[in-house]
């Protein structure tokens, strides 16, 4: 087997990848205006031109924006890039997140009745999976994301649609984050074990090939989130 070398990171996308965390954690917001390219130089130790090729990239992105005699501003959140490469999820205004749950309505609910009698064992192990790690994952609330998500994943790939399953996983990382909100709100013990509870009904309907039982689980499944989702909007 031939395997490809690794490659170490250029220092301009060391410099990008430091921008991109500083807008995860907060420290940038969308709106805010990033600093001089000498000033960033300075702060990260490069030459300027690691820094404009970093801005660059992440302009390139819709990151960034360059306003002539401005300066440079972090962009808000653009649902229509949202199958970048790269993740931007972290930008979501809140209005976005009740556009996503729409959407996650249209695409599991009927995900759930195709995979009641398309699923197969393979795919019912990784949804037994998935629930184990978000049982285990209880009090860590990136571990029960995670497990969240994969659960979500597995039962859309139980439905054998390549292009259904192409649409779940381009919009994965946004829902990761959507999920990192609402578990905000759910993050009480019960609040998880209802979760838990809710992802269980669906892989038992899923398994017994009851398709009506496996829509209307997610259905429930889907309201429930919605309306922590409504409250954390208000």
């Amino acid at each position: 087997m031939n395997y490809k070398p690794i490659r170490t990171k250029k220092i301009y996308e060391q410099v990008a990848d430091s921008l991109l965390e500083s807008l995860k954690n907060g420290e940038l917001k969308p709106g805010d205006k990033l600093d001089s390219v000498e000033s960033l130089a300075g702060s990260f130790s490069v030459g300027r031109s690691a820094i404009r090729e970093a801005l660059s990239a992440l302009r390139a992105m819709g990151i960034l924006e360059m306003r002539q005699g401005e300066g440079t501003y972090v962009k808000a959140f653009d649902p229509s890039r949202f199958s970048l490469p790269t993740s931007v999820a972290f930008l979501m205004k809140k209005e976005d997140l009740k556009d996503l749950m729409e959407v996650r309505h249209i695409l599991e609910v009927g995900a759930a009745g195709t995979a009641a009698w398309t699923r197969q064992e393979d795919d019912l192990r990784a949804m037994a999976q998935a629930l184990s790690d978000m049982e285990k994952a209880k009090g860590n609330g990136e571990l029960g994301e995670k497990a969240d998500l994969e659960f979500h994943i597995a039962l859309v790939q139980a439905t054998q649609n390549q292009i259904l399953i192409n649409l779940m996983n381009s919009v994965s990382e946004i829902m990761m984050q959507a999920m990192r909100e609402t578990r905000k709100l759910l993050h009480t013990p019960e609040g998880t074990s209802r979760l838990l509870e809710q992802h269980k009904q669906i892989l038992d309907a899923v398994k017994a090939q009851d398709e009506a039982l496996a829509q209307e689980a997610m259905v429930r499944h889907l309201q429930s989130v919605e309306e922590h989702l409504a409250e954390y909007l208000s």
